[in-house]
């Protein structure tokens, strides 16, 4: 199939192909203007200074940016996470030295890729893999839409350069595929499915193998288990996934997560002489986990699993993987984010970090180039909309229904839409990630609402029953600032202050400010100090409490009927 060449730069009316006069009727709606955009990180850890020629800060992708997957060629890395219900879909960035990151558009970013209207917030893009195929020079990428079109493959002969329509992979099912070229051409796909008969007990889970025709899209023979409930069929072992096959000095080794994606997770690994097996797995996996680590321990970081493993050009092995910050007890709203550690060889199998080790948040590495975009340690960025085009780092929550937006005269304009955040649609909300446990984030709106109920604001939101909505509406006649509470679906008025006379026609600054456990609103207008509005829950916004696997997103958001 012939690759297809698109921008990933989401341009104005070009990103859905609108035409002129569609757009001049979309600037006729009702819009609230947004003046500028700013994120602060805070985490007190990352104040300190680090050699950034030698070190660098853990995560190397802070915030939510799970599952990752890694290549390369020649000099160039190149690394996806999962998306899930956030669009465009699939995140890549591009390194030189795989600590230092920068974002290089979206693997999926045209409709024509990416579906995912009436798809619930924990559906969607699950685990992408990412490999490059020296045989015919091309970028393959393979992945899940759950509850969507299912498996599928896209490619590109360049990353940088945007990727193919999707060509789904028909009967194949279950979900975190990888796919493997061996050293005879050949192509295989491992995924998570399903074991061959029932299910043994809850979380029993196979992976499977097959060979696989890339120019004709067909599974060549049969599908075949080749491991079986996980490392330990007789404890039970639940959800085996993420494989991952290399082949390293004549051996087939496969690496998958086991233990779940929360506090159990882990990673293993096993080897055969023979891609079909059998696979020996490893007599001291877990190769990482942070399941055997003391509760009450100093920088906790939980979860680790869901490896990728990459060999630089040295002949020195490197693990990204999937890791959690909480704040207190197993509350975390950044989502799971991506680290990076040296792998270590013992007794011919990799070990990505010893057990009873903690997850180190700086690691020593040489030769550091220190460029790349702000995505570890604490950084701010801001956005004050003088580009025609939205800056890589916005996400809309699906794939857009119409252009909602326009960016005009440093302003970006984002229509009043029918489509409320509290349901599963497509709102008129553009959002960043939370990529720090304490953070500040900030916006300036210039907004009239004309009617009842026209609202338009900052929001952090984990799904459609999750979040906090600080807005600008009108209510029993008048203009207000209200504080909104959505929990397990219930809406509850948090504040409601009346906007005076003098201030209607003003632009208002509204902030939230992140401490761990408390989200703490506040608002003012030009001249004025900030008003502190009311100190939030930030503990619902958690994955503990509001479920799912994606992070918090704080965005702007309007809505009017």
């Amino acid at each position: 199939m012939k690759n297809i060449i698109y921008t990933t730069a989401l341009t104005i009316c070009t990103f859905f192909a609108l035409s002129q006069t569609a757009c001049q009727s979309s600037n006729q709606e009702k819009t609230a203007d947004f003046l500028f955009f700013e994120y602060r990180g805070m985490d007190p850890f990352y104040d300190q200074a680090i050699d950034k020629e030698n070190q660098y800060f853990n995560p190397i992708l802070a915030g939510f940016y799970p599952d990752p997957s890694i290549c390369k060629k020649g000099e160039d890395y190149y690394l996806v996470t999962s998306s899930f219900v956030y669009y465009p879909g699939i995140p890549i960035f591009h390194s030189k030295d795989l600590a230092n990151w920068t974002q290089i558009g979206h693997v999926l970013d045209r409709p024509s890729q990416l579906q995912l209207a009436g798809i619930r917030t924990d559906g969607g893009i699950y685990a992408p893999a990412i490999r490059y195929n020296k045989y015919d020079d091309t970028f393959y990428l393979i992945t899940t839409s759950v509850d969507g079109i299912g498996n599928f493959i896209v490619k590109t002969k360049d990353p940088k350069e945007g990727w193919s329509d999707p060509t789904v992979i028909h009967n194949v099912y279950g979900i975190d595929p990888s796919i493997f070229f061996d050293d005879n051409g050949k192509t295989y796909i491992v995924r998570n499915d399903a074991p061959a008969g029932e299910p043994e007990w809850d979380g029993h889970r196979a992976i499977w193998l097959f060979e696989y025709d890339l120019e004709n899209n067909k599974i060549i023979g049969e599908q075949k288990v080749i491991v079986d409930g996980g490392v330990d069929k007789s404890q039970k072992p639940i959800w085996i996934e993420a494989p991952h096959i290399y082949k390293i000095n004549d051996w087939y080794y496969l690496m998958c997560a086991e233990g779940g994606t929360a506090e159990n997770h882990s990673e293993v690994i096993f080897r055969s002489k023979n891609i079909w097996g059998d696979y020996i797995p490893y007599k001291n996996n877990p190769i990482l986990t942070q399941r055997d680590l003391p509760e009450e321990r100093e920088n906790k970081v939980t979860s680790a699993g869901h490896a990728d493993m990459i060999e630089d050009n040295d002949g020195n092995w490197w693990a990204v993987f999937l890791a959690c910050r909480p704040y207190e007890k197993n509350f975390y709203n950044i989502g799971r984010e991506t680290f990076l550690l040296p792998v270590s060889w013992g007794d011919e199998f990799p070990v990505i970090l010893p057990q009873g080790k903690p997850v180190p948040l700086i690691v020593n590495k040489k030769n550091l180039q220190g460029k790349g975009d702000a995505l570890s340690g604490n950084f701010s960025w801001r956005d004050d909309f003088k580009s025609s085009k939205l800056n890589l780092r916005w996400n809309f929550i699906r794939t857009p229904e119409s252009q909602f937006y326009d960016i005009k005269n440093g302003k970006l304009k984002i229509n009043l839409r029918d489509k409320n955040i509290n349901e599963v649609n497509n709102p008129s909300f553009l959002g960043v990630r939370q990529q720090h446990i304490n953070f500040e984030a900030e916006t300036m709106l210039d907004f009239s609402p004309q009617k009842e109920g026209d609202l338009a604001g900052l929001v952090c939101f984990q799904n459609e029953r999750h979040h906090y909505v600080l807005a600008k509406t009108r209510k029993g006649g008048q203009p207000v600032i209200i504080l909104e509470k959505v929990n397990t679906g219930t809406s509850e008025m948090m504040a409601e202050i009346p906007v005076s006379k003098e201030n209607e026609a003003k632009p208002v600054r509204l902030k939230v400010k992140g401490e761990g456990n408390t989200l703490f609103f506040s608002f003012c207008y030009e001249g004025d100090d900030f008003e502190n509005v009311f100190a939030a829950d930030a503990t619902i916004l958690s994955t503990a409490i509001a479920g799912g696997f994606s992070g918090v997103y704080i965005g702007m958001y309007a809505f009017g009927e």
